[in-house]
């Protein structure tokens, strides 16, 4: 029996994509489809302690751990629904089985593969602010092997904030499937972003948190747009020469060309609302990216035993702009006044580049023994090449070939009961300087980062599975410097503990339910200058998160939600002189479906933080952001 399914197994353990979901748009919920509370998006709605800007107190994405049905990716602009089904952050035991595990978790998008007869889904959405949308997606068969996906949006996006912009989107994807054991997929988006007025950012002059803003009042200026394009395309490619043979391979170009961007800022905010506003103003700057993965699997049945084995090269050739802005300084104002000053003749001056040039080559295994546990681990050697070229001085070439690996052993110690543990050593990107620092956006240095964790998988039932571990994650600490530039001065070790509870309380009843614990803490640089606090900026001491669905007996197809958000305090200055407070969000809402003309289609209304809880969060050292208040959600989804 083992040997019979073994590559199916396999398929699974190295991100094959399976055959294709129907179009059921209006089936979408993440409370029912969500396999635990670490993240998972479907369409429209986003659930989860994890995002995948943030799991474990660091951005995977900005880290580089994204995967596309398992493969390597590098994008410099987040992959559209178009083509993307879902979404889900793999950390601890949820990462069991994915091939090279990442210390600061894995985000893998499943890519949406067009069926093979003619559908399509309609989507309308809107919200109380005053935003309003259409998608539309659907498949085209154009042969027995052949099928055509297709998608566009149109979206106009009215902000908390008082700012609004125009986008849409539009994407292509090939499903071909020429001979037994052959599948060949390549897509192709693009986005267009208009007229995205630049928000502000808060600086106060002493240690406080900033005077709240009105409501949807955007004070300016107007000319302050965002304007720019983001574009993936690439093929995913799989072939099974023989029955425990899988050979897949992953090639994407993804592009960010940024032309047109503005930084909106209120320095000195005093508590009775006066400051100063500056804008800065950037040159049009392009960001791309190749990157991807070829990888052979080989799955070995052996009685209740089964041995996957992955050889895989990963590389990456990716190129960025940034610096050479001009600024304006529109005097002194008053939050909330309008600024009516025309736009001025910014002077840009010559930018810096930077390229990242990475081949990564490795070996990886995964086994498992029925009713008695899992091993697995991989050993990768990676090449990389940095090159940073600033104006006026000669290129700075950074080299590494590092020695990166993981491995977790998962035992099955009762049939409902597994304990885990796991080691990662990664090679990760930095992400960016923030805005309110003197080297903003220049791209940070590549770093090397390490995770134990360990916990233990429960079947409270047949429909409920609980997730429960501790964490301990080492990186560098990036922060600002006495001359304002946002650089090294330390490393964090982020100590932590998770859970996730997920499942059917009843047959009516969904629950999704998950948190974690954070003691984060600064070991500074004996180099490092100024006061450090012994709390990061920006990572939460703790976040829970609860999410029930539950279908209605009152009326066939009604399903009511509900969602608690409660977030804790935040270090938001390098000395923490200034913490965030806790932050508590209640949404309610629910969802009816029906047929509409003899189609599937779906009603949905949410109503968002419903007690207002507004406030700030950070945006880096000192930085602040308004949080959005109470708002109204919804949209129409209809199968044709």
């Amino acid at each position: 029996m083992v040997r019979g399914i073994s590559l199916a197994v396999a398929a699974s353990l190295c991100g094959t994509a399976l055959p294709a979901f129907a179009q059921d748009r209006s089936g979408e919920n993440a409370v029912t489809q969500a396999e635990d509370a670490f993240g998972y998006s479907v369409g429209r709605e986003t659930i989860g302690i994890y995002t995948a800007s943030s799991a474990r107190g660091f951005s995977p994405t900005a880290a580089g751990n994204v995967r596309i049905d398992g493969l390597y990716f590098d994008p410099q602009y987040a992959l559209t629904s178009i083509v993307s089904e879902s979404s889900s952050i793999k950390v601890g035991l949820s990462a069991q089985g994915y091939p090279y595990a990442a210390p600061s978790g894995i985000v893998d998008y499943s890519l949406r593969r067009p069926e093979s007869r003619a559908a399509a889904s309609i989507i309308l959405n809107g919200d109380s602010y005053g935003s309003y949308g259409i998608e539309i997606d659907g498949s085209l068969p154009l042969g027995h092997t052949l099928s055509l996906g297709y998608g566009i949006t149109g979206n106009h996006v009215e902000f908390p904030d008082g700012t609004n912009n125009f986008n849409h989107a539009q994407g292509l994807i090939l499903r071909w499937r020429p001979a037994p054991g052959v599948e060949i997929v390549p897509f192709w988006t693009l986005s267009n972003d208009y007229n995205d007025e630049a928000g502000t950012y808060y600086i106060p002059a002493g240690h406080y948190i900033p005077p709240q803003p009105h409501a949807r009042r955007f004070d300016g200026p107007g000319w302050a747009d965002f304007r720019y394009t983001g574009a993936n395309h690439g093929v995913l490619a799989s072939y099974a020469p023989a029955k425990d043979w899988i050979i897949r391979v992953g090639a994407f170009r993804s592009v960010f060309d940024q032309k047109t961007s503005f930084t909106n800022l209120l320095l000195n905010l005093h508590p009775d609302g006066t400051g100063d506003r500056v804008v800065i103003a950037d040159p049009r700057a392009k960001n791309t990216s190749l990157s991807g993965e070829l990888r052979i699997t080989h799955s070995i049945a052996d009685g209740p035993r089964l041995h996957v084995i992955h050889l895989s090269v990963r590389e990456r050739d990716a190129r960025r702009e940034f610096g050479g802005s001009d600024s304006v300084d529109l005097g002194p104002t008053h939050l909330g006044d309008p600024v009516t000053t025309p736009e001025p003749a910014f002077v840009f001056t010559r930018q810096g580049h930077d390229r990242v040039r990475q081949a990564t080559y490795g070996l990886a295994y995964d086994g498992r023994w029925k009713d008695v546990g899992e091993l697995s681990f991989g050993l990768s050697r990676a090449d990389y090449t940095k090159t940073t070229v600033l104006p006026g001085l000669a290129p700075v070439i950074a080299r590494s070939h590092p020695w990166l690996y993981n491995g977790t052993l998962a035992l099955t110690v009762a049939k409902p009961l597994s304990l885990y543990a796991g080691y990662s050593r990664g090679l990760e990107e930095s992400g960016l300087a923030p805005p309110n620092a003197a080297n903003r956006n220049q791209p940070l240095p590549t770093i090397l980062t390490e995770q134990k964790d360990a916990g233990l998988r429960w079947l409270v039932t047949g429909t409920i599975k609980a997730v429960a571990g501790a964490f301990d994650l080492r990186r560098p600490y990036f922060s600002l410097d006495s001359a304002g530039n946002f650089t090294q001065t330390g490393t964090t070790r982020s100590q932590g503990a998770e859970f996730s509870l997920a499942g059917d309380l009843t047959k009516r009843l969904n629950l999704v339910a998950g948190g974690y614990m954070l003691h984060p803490r600064v070991e500074r640089d004996a180099a490092a200058v100024g006061v450090i606090g012994p709390r990061p900026v920006g990572l939460p001491s703790h976040l829970f998160n609860l999410n029930l669905n539950w279908r209605t007996p009152l009326l066939d197809g009604l399903s009511l939600d509900a969602a608690v958000f409660q977030r804790g305090t935040i270090a938001a200055t390098t000395d923490n002189s200034v913490i965030l407070p806790s932050r508590t969000q209640l949404n309610l809402g629910g969802r009816y479906g029906f047929k509409l003309s003899g189609h599937p289609a779906t009603f949905r209304l949410q109503a968002v933080n419903i007690f207002d809880d507004q406030g700030f969060g950070s945006a880096g050292p000192g930085i602040y952001s308004a949080n959005s208040g109470r708002y109204f959600q919804g949209y129409l989804a209809i199968d044709v």
